[in-house]
């Protein structure tokens, strides 16, 4: 089936240049790369991306790995609902601090900067979390602590593709964003596997010194080849009144409030139904986050020739039909099956989100505002999902499952909306 683009897509092969051209009758600088796509400046971009991403999400996937733990642990004494509020607002901050705050930061040429100061914030903060004894110090250094660091190194694993890639953007940037999940399955395990034998401080600074060796790749090797001619806003209200934009992003904050609450709770669910023992729910969430790499590669894949959001909201509503089943798994195969489709699906909510937005953004001089903005709603949306999910966990595993799969029906709806508001309802439009 031969996609068409739609009346306002962007043509993926407009050539880049440093002068000004009209699009959607506004003007952007768009800047041509002076390489080619396979040369091994523009790899090592991809190479550097792919541990910002190892180091930024895949921390933010891990934290259902120390969830459990905590539950057990060293803060045994506190709910659910109140431990998972350390990872929200590490998730919260990631996408607050990615989306918003660093923008401008970028645009002003201190890319370096960002990679340096959120590699610092990131390993500083795990290692001061390998101190921690009392909950409002889990708050202070895994949640605002690593989570502001692993802001700042959002933006640069982003912005710096459209600058070395002219055509195929979306599929590098998936490949980078495999990253996330790569760190999803090897800090867990490592983890998990430690903490018994060393104890829960030495092998969280085990995964601190990873992280210091990992973030090293990406300060000495990622550069920007141009920054923009003007500085942007933090803001721009006026694409509030863009319906498309606007659903769409209403759409990413439900799809934030409900998309992580398996990442956090499904071990936990495992370990009391009694389907794995200790040893076994080690791989848990390893499995979801090893299932998310095809799902991040392979619809990025197609992103570039169907569009983004023609690949994204089937997904977000595959994901709402998987986690309605939750409460449905009894045996080690059916959570095996649930852990690999729900990983994969779920892995292409985050991956293709921004090429989405950039094909929403009314306007091109200000996309990375728009998308700042977007992320601003998912933010929220990580800031409340889970502790609510473990609100509801008091009465029984059948509250989370339908809250899960209910925000994530809703995201599908408004998705859905936003692109038939964007190009109509014919299936073969690009979008």
């Amino acid at each position: 089936m031969a996609y068409q683009n739609g009346s306002s897509e962007n043509d993926d092969s407009l050539e880049r240049g440093q002068h000004v051209t009209n699009i959607n009758n506004e003007k952007a600088d768009i800047v041509k790369p002076k390489t080619r796509d396979e040369t091994s400046t523009a790899c090592l971009q991809v190479l550097g991306a792919f541990f910002l991403m190892f180091n930024s999400w895949g921390i933010a996937n891990t934290f259902g790995a120390f969830q459990t733990y905590y539950e057990n642990g060293i803060l045994r004494d506190e709910t659910s609902s109140r431990i998972s509020w350390i990872g929200s607002v590490q998730a919260f901050l990631l996408l607050l601090v990615g989306g918003i705050i660093t923008g401008p930061i970028y645009d002003a040429g201190y890319m370096r900067g960002l990679v340096i100061v959120g590699s610092f914030c990131c390993v500083l903060g795990m290692f001061m979390t390998s101190l921690c004894t009392e909950y409002w110090q889990f708050i202070l250094a895994q949640g605002f602590l690593v989570g502001a660091g692993a802001g700042s190194l959002m933006l640069p694993s982003v912005a710096v593709m459209p600058q070395y890639f002219t055509k195929r953007v979306a599929f590098a940037t998936g490949i980078a964003a495999t990253g996330s999940s790569v760190g999803g399955v090897i800090y867990p395990i490592v983890f998990r596997q430690l903490q018994p034998r060393i104890g829960f401080p030495w092998a969280t600074r085990v995964l601190a010194f990873m992280m210091l060796v990992t973030l090293m790749i990406p300060v000495s090797v990622m550069r920007a080849k141009v920054f923009p001619s003007q500085r942007r806003p933090f803001t721009d209200f006026k694409v509030l009144r863009n319906v498309p934009w606007t659903l769409f992003s209403v759409g990413s904050f439900f799809g934030f409030t409900g998309m992580y609450i398996p990442f956090y709770y499904i071990t936990t669910y495992a370990v009391e139904k009694g389907i794995v023992n200790g040893d076994l729910s080690i791989y848990i969430l390893s499995i979801v986050n090893a299932a998310s790499v095809l799902g991040r590669l392979i619809p990025n894949f197609f992103a570039d020739t169907i569009g983004p959001i023609n690949i994204i909201a089937p997904f977000v509503l595959f994901c709402s039909i998987i986690s309605f089943s939750w409460t449905s798994i009894h045996s080690l195969a059916t959570l095996i099956l649930f852990c690999l489709f729900y990983g994969f699906f779920s892995g292409t909510f985050v991956s293709v989100t921004g090429p989405a937005l950039a094909t929403l953004s009314p306007d091109l001089s200000l996309v990375g505002t728009h998308m700042g903005m977007s992320y601003a709603f998912g933010a929220f949306g990580t800031l409340i999902g889970n502790p609510v999910a473990g609100l509801l966990l008091k009465k029984g595993w059948i509250g989370p499952a339908a809250f899960c799969g209910a925000c994530n029906a809703i995201a599908a709806v408004l998705i859905f909306a936003s692109r038939i508001k964007k190009v109509g309802w014919n299936v073969c439009t690009k979008a």
